[in-house]
């Protein structure tokens, strides 16, 4: 009995011992599994929770000219008349020496000299007692400025403004003049001299008429969200005596050139007039009633009408050969061109040339008057070929040279593009 007792209790402890080492090893696991439980659950909240920043916490910084102006006090103005560097930055502690550097170190940035009346300036002053002076900028135009900063040693920046570039249409039919017709379709009126400049070798702009129409793409550059003028034309159509002539943009060696719907260069050997803007008052005749001499003969040049002091353009390159005073013409100058073809400009208020100088189209060799036998200001505009003096409204001018074979098709993909754009247009859009 006592034998199969000691077995019994053999058992019951081996039995015991192994439930405890179950037991164990049972707690273990779960000890394993709360942990890593634990450390996913963790790493999982590091990775998802959001992290959130009040945005009252958040302060926004007063910019400038890009400098945060919060700790300066601000003052804005404009310069005025027999007002220099000296007179705005003395009051505000910075001395005659430290002005006098200034100016040296500017020379080779910008000319202090050259600080106008009218334009802007900006001073920011430190907020102690001294009010000293730590930047001063100027606006030298829309988009260029300067920044003077004393907060150390003088430094000198010369930046820009950025400038957004948008792309505007204009069109309309004229009653009375292109520069009003333009007014009155809210479009820049400097669109007239831009459209007058790339025309200018194939219409003659002091004889647009009435029911004459134009379409324009241009760029308008802004800065600041305000306009300051016009860019680049990118393509027009003017329709002039029913005949419409086509202009499109097209950039060569970085300079835009404009052509027409064959390829070809608007620039031709003569400008149509020496004059941008004025009147036609009395045309090349074999018979005129001379308003002075009070008879009959030729008139042998073109007239233009224009106040006086208008400039007077050169008509082509050329070389200036006569620049004198003549009882009948009274101030004038004569161009020679070439072998063919020679231009001369009569009545003159004023000589902007002398013998021996070479000219340029578009280059100002006088300006408008009534020199000599004239009844009011205006220009006699007198053109030779081959040493006959001829009517220049009749000649036909060769085109300057067509566009580049090797660039010809990217110029018909943009031609297209914008003919398309041009088409789409109304008049009075």
């Amino acid at each position: 009995m006592w034998h199969i007792g000691k077995l019994a209790t053999e058992k019951r402890y081996k039995l015991k011992k192994r439930l405890k080492w179950i037991s164990a090893a049972l707690t273990a696991l779960l000890g394993i599994f709360v942990i890593l439980f634990v450390v996913r659950y963790k790493g999982e909240s590091i990775i998802e929770k959001p992290i959130v920043i009040e945005q009252d916490s958040i302060v926004p910084l007063t910019l400038l000219y890009g400098i945060e102006i919060d700790s300066f006090e601000v003052i804005e103005s404009k310069i005025k008349k027999n007002e220099f560097l000296a007179n705005i930055l003395l009051p505000h502690s910075i001395d005659y020496v430290t002005i006098d550097r200034l100016a040296k170190k500017s020379k080779s940035i910008f000319d202090v000299r050259k600080i106008a009346v009218g334009k802007k300036y900006t001073l920011l002053l430190s907020k102690d007692s001294s009010n000293r002076a730590q930047y001063f900028i100027y606006q030298i135009n829309a988009i260029d400025y300067i920044i003077y900063d004393f907060t150390d040693s003088i430094d000198i920046q010369r930046k820009q403004k950025p400038v957004e570039t948008q792309i505007k249409t204009a069109s309309g039919a004229i009653n009375s003049s292109l520069y009003q017709t333009l007014q009155e379709a809210d479009a820049n009126p400097y669109l007239a001299v831009k459209l007058a400049d790339i025309f200018a070798w194939s219409i003659d702009f002091y004889r647009i008429q009435k029911g004459d129409e134009f379409k324009v793409i241009f760029e308008e550059r802004f800065v600041d969200g305000e306009s300051i003028g016009v860019g680049k034309i990118e393509a027009a159509e003017f329709k002039h005596f029913d005949r419409s002539f086509f202009a499109f943009g097209f950039d060569v060696d970085e300079k835009r050139e404009y052509y027409d719907e064959e390829a070809n260069s608007l620039r031709k050997a003569f400008l149509k007039s020496p004059l941008k803007f004025s009147r036609l008052s009395s045309r090349f005749t074999m018979r005129r009633f001379h308003p002075v001499q009070k008879r009959w003969k030729a008139h042998l040049g073109t007239d233009y009408a224009a106040s006086r002091g208008t400039p007077i353009m050169a008509t082509s390159d050329g070389v200036v050969i006569k620049a004198a005073y003549g009882r009948g013409n009274g101030n004038y100058v004569k161009l020679r061109h070439n072998s063919v073809y020679e231009t001369q400009y009569l009545h003159m208020s004023k000589r902007n040339v002398k013998v021996g100088k070479q000219v340029r189209q578009g280059d100002v060799i006088g300006y408008v008057g009534s020199t000599g036998l004239a009844t009011g200001p205006h220009v006699c505009y007198r053109f030779w070929k081959n040493g006959i003096q001829v009517d220049h409204l009749r000649e036909d001018f060769p085109s300057a040279e067509p566009i580049s074979p090797k660039i010809k098709a990217t110029f018909i993909l943009k031609r297209d593009s914008l003919q398309m754009d041009l088409k789409a247009l109304k008049i009075g859009d």
